[in-house]
């Protein structure tokens, strides 16, 4: 990818204005391409609509009051986005409400974190999905010794169970297309970045369980549509991309579905280091968690000399890289420059979110 697109630099320094975006330092990047690629990137995000309460119908004397409400919730949302894009400050600058990414991670997810109910669940006790659960929670991320000073597997054991508590309504699974919520493979990965992030377990939950119900609810329902959806469409954006990468790949016999498979299930939360996949959180939170399919796409195009050359790809793709968070993201916001408009809407659907 590297080699046949320019690649947009995530830092942006103060506006979706593409004039008052910087640009990376290669000789290869041209002020037009970048500005096309980060102009486009913001056309085609659609930031979700302000909260219901600040919605609702209102009496014709308060319309105004709720449109100016609205309209600052949304100026509000894209000034967060913008932090994120010039990127957010380590645990170490801590604003009057804390440190910066639990604080953002919770306003872009649109949470609040009453106590009461997660005690509630957390006092049920193991749910049905106990078994699974605890077949999982031991080897997560069990090679990053910073997660596990961090996360005991007791609070994640506690969040997974009282998500399944809080979908569990003794019925059978529903037959009319409604969305259900268990624990599913991969769901102790998605928890981990949250219980290490932010600043209690509490928050941890009710910041999970938005990203699970809100952001990639397809992602989790018992056949992991979801999933495979995007392995599908990882292979059609990896052939618009880099068609002799794709080409290289399939004549090894490899599909993302082969290769991708964690990388897709997790959003990318299974390569290390944890802090590259908190500064790729940050970009996936604040604009979309379809985009993770471009991410990985990204990822193979950084890896692409070595796949090339290789004549068993698969062997590199066992196990990717570590993150580069700022690149992938580069790469990334180009690959949505370039993506037909069919495509890019088939990329935003899939994981279930409600547009």
């Amino acid at each position: 990818m590297a080699s046949r697109h320019t690649t947009a630099s995530p830092r942006a320094t103060g506006s979706n204005d593409s004039s008052s975006l910087s640009l990376p330092s290669s000789p290869a990047a041209t002020p037009t391409s970048v500005e096309v690629a980060w102009t486009r990137f913001f056309e085609r995000h659609k930031p979700l609509p302000a909260p219901a309460a600040q919605r609702a119908s209102a009496p014709q004397a308060l319309r105004r009051s709720r449109m100016r409400s609205e309209t600052e919730y949304l100026e509000s949302m894209r000034r967060l986005r913008r932090l994120v894009l010039s990127g957010v400050p380590s645990d170490e600058f801590v604003t009057p409400y804390g440190p910066t990414r639990p604080l953002l991670w919770k306003l872009l997810l649109r949470v609040s974190c009453p106590a009461g109910p997660y005690l509630t669940l957390v006092a049920k006790g193991p749910s049905t999905a106990h078994a699974k659960i605890r077949n999982d929670t031991f080897r997560t991320l069990a090679t990053d010794q910073g997660f596990k000073r961090r996360v005991d597997e007791g609070m994640l054991v506690r969040l997974l169970e009282a998500f399944v508590w809080r979908n569990d309504d003794g019925e059978d699974e529903p037959t009319d297309g409604t969305m259900s919520f268990s624990y599913v493979q991969g769901m102790n990965v998605l928890a981990a970045p949250f219980l290490y992030a932010m600043r209690s377990e509490l928050e941890a939950f009710w910041c999970f369980t938005s990203f699970i119900e809100e952001c990639c609810p397809l992602y989790v329902q018992p056949t992991l549509a979801g999933v495979h959806s995007g392995l599908d469409l990882l292979d059609r954006c990896l052939l618009l991309a880099d068609a002799a990468l794709y080409t290289h790949l399939r004549s090894k016999n490899l599909t993302a579905e082969l290769y991708a498979f964690p990388s897709v299930l997790t959003l990318c939360a299974c390569t290390p280091p944890l802090d590259e996949v908190l500064q790729l959180w940050d970009f996936l939170l604040a604009f979309g968690a379809h985009l993770n399919i471009l991410c990985v796409v990204a990822q193979l195009l950084l890896m692409r000399d070595a796949l090339m050359t290789s004549t068993s790809p698969m062997k590199l793709l066992r196990s990717f890289p570590p993150l580069q968070a700022q690149k992938i993201i580069g790469i990334t916001v180009t690959l949505v420059r370039d993506l037909p408009d069919a495509l890019y809407q088939e990329l935003v659907l899939h994981t279930g979110v409600r547009v």
